[in-house]
């Protein structure tokens, strides 16, 4: 195959946008087939990467090693779920055009990132991805979108010029090259690695760097909720993976605080998510939670140099689990809050919630074994234990979320949900049960997670935390009246921002005069001229006309 079927990934959202601009109503139903290109390419890609120079010097688009393979075909599958699944929300929409133009536009920037192999190509993906989802979070009127998307965007533009000057620092180290591939060979500075770390974090979420996402996933509408935790975050997991070294020295040396960050995100999204009463916000805390065991997964591949293949395919096989899964969960989330669920529902539901606990047999206990088996093996292994605590609490949390869902169900009769939004809904709910048997690495990891005693070890966690749900519930605990408003910095600090840049101190143009200093002068030069002044003025004034004159 041609290596210019690259140019259809980021390009096909494009040109939705041109063909929605001229026939709204006919290509408004059709938009998710622009995700097809690169679901088809991440199955069957080109043998040869593209070198499209034309835009931008040394730009390369590929997917050739696993890791870009996996994350372009769970991203264009959840893209394509939630295309079609947002339409049937946007029905009576009066700013649906607006929408879908920003919709496309992350689409075609987060596709473009993924399959980046330069520097350059990478950043604009980036860019455009995050500067364009500000349309969706603000999309639903009211306050709350409003304030969710200023906090957003202040900080998304703080990590584009934090990455961007990582970027150009990197360039630097690496002698002016721009290939990805080429970095991973080049030793990484401190400062460097301290601001990519920041940029990529604040896009990424985990603690402390999560602040804008437990407002912007509740903000945005279901299926703009899903793209933004099951896609756009692992941007940043994705840029640090293809930015910095996996085998260098500094970065091995903080590679254990760097786990203990993800372990603090893990638990510290389950601890706030539970202190949630509303589903997505429950879910997006859960999403911060997740995010932490990625950055453990990257912390061990730093960790132990050499184990960079192994490493690559447990972060794949972790971020298409949880970004399938956790799609599902968010447009479930919406489906519940416009719909009342029956049972055969509610048990799809469970799937891809539980499968993110580590329920046996699905691909969240695939996962698990594994990382339970790399941690096993390193040099942190006393942190085994934090994983089995993390499986019962995620548990706990999304139990919470569901029955959260459910009592967000309208009351009295209300229609079915629609087949449009059930049917790509199924498909991503079904996907934790289906992905081991698609995928042969997860299928190794599901054949060692079946003996009874590893069985055992998966599931006493969740059967743990659905008797600490069930024991809640009877005495009807209630979330405590001092935690149910806990103070949030982002916003003060959000709103101080926003002042100062209305009330920007620059100089005023106008310019202003001190009258009474002036008057003053006027004064003395009088009082200089008092005797024959008009006189005085008058030969003054002859004088310079008859100089005039003789010119």
């Amino acid at each position: 195959m041609s290596a210019l079927l690259w140019l259809l990934v980021p390009g096909a959202p494009l040109l939705a946008v041109g063909l929605l601009w001229r026939w709204p109503k006919v290509v408004g139903p059709w938009l998710w087939l622009s995700c097809v290109p690169a679901l088809l390419l991440s199955l069957w890609p080109p043998g040869q990467t593209l070198e499209p120079g034309v835009f931008w010097p040394g730009a390369a688009w590929g997917a050739n090693d696993l890791i870009g393979r996996a994350w372009l075909a769970f991203s264009a599958l959840l893209w394509a779920c939630a295309s079609r699944f947002a339409l049937d929300d946007l029905v009576n929409s009066r700013h649906r055009l607006r929408f879908w133009v920003c919709w496309l536009l992350s689409l075609s920037g987060n596709l473009l990132l993924v399959i980046a192999q330069d520097a350059g190509s990478f950043y604009v993906g980036f860019s455009l991805m995050g500067l364009a989802a500000y349309g969706l979070i603000v999309h639903l009127p009211g306050p709350a979108p409003r304030q969710a998307g200023r906090i957003y965007l202040q900080l998304t533009l703080l990590s584009e010029m934090l990455i961007f000057a990582g970027l150009l620092l990197r360039i630097h180290e690496a002698g002016g090259s721009l290939e990805l591939a080429a970095w991973q060979q080049v030793p990484v500075e401190p400062v460097t690695a301290v601001i990519l770390l920041l940029g990529f974090g604040l896009k990424a979420g985990f603690w402390p760097l999560h602040v804008w996402l437990p407002l912007a996933h509740p903000a945005a509408p279901a299926g703009a909720s899903a793209v933004l935790s099951g896609a756009m975050i692992k941007a940043g997991i994705l840029g640090l993976w293809r930015f910095l070294p996996v085998e260098d020295p500094l970065l091995q040396g903080a590679a254990t605080i760097l786990l203990a960050v993800g372990a603090i995100s893990a638990f510290y999204g389950v601890l706030l998510g539970l202190l949630q009463d509303k589903s997505k916000a429950a879910l997006a805390y859960s999403s911060i939670s997740q995010i932490g065991y990625l950055l453990i997964i990257l912390s061990l591949a730093w960790m132990h140099p050499g184990s960079g293949a192994a490493m690559a395919t447990l972060l794949a096989l972790y971020g298409v689990h949880h970004g399938l899964a956790k799609g599902a969960l968010f447009m479930g989330a919406g489906l519940a809050a416009n719909h009342r669920l029956s049972t055969a529902h509610w048990l799809l539901m469970g799937l891809p919630a539980m499968a993110l606990a580590g329920l046996p047999l699905t691909s969240g206990a695939a996962v698990k074994v594994l990382l339970k088996d790399t941690l096993y093996s390193s040099d942190v292994s006393q942190w085994l234990a934090l994983l089995t605590a993390g499986s019962a609490a995620t548990a706990l949390l999304l139990l919470r979320a569901l029955w959260l869902m459910w009592r967000s169900q309208p009351a009295g009769p209300r229609p079915a949900p629609p087949i449009g939004q059930l049917l790509p809904w199924g498909i991503l709910c079904l996907f934790p049960a289906l992905l081991p048997w698609l995928w042969p690495e997860l299928r190794t990891a599901l054949f060692a997670s079946l003996p009874i005693k590893v069985i055992w070890s998966g599931l006493w966690p969740l059967l743990l935390a659905a008797a600490l749900a069930l024991a809640m519930h009877r005495i009807g605990w209630r979330i405590p009246k001092p935690l149910r408003t806990l103070p949030n910095p982002a916003r003060a600090w959000s709103l101080r921002v926003k002042r100062v840049l209305q009330r920007a101190p620059v100089p005023s143009m106008t310019p202003e005069l001190e009258r009474a200093r002036w008057r003053y002068y006027e004064r003395q030069w009088n009082h200089l001229w008092h005797t024959g002044a008009v006189t005085t003025s008058a030969w003054i004034i002859a004088l310079l006309l008859l100089l005039g004159w003789l010119s």
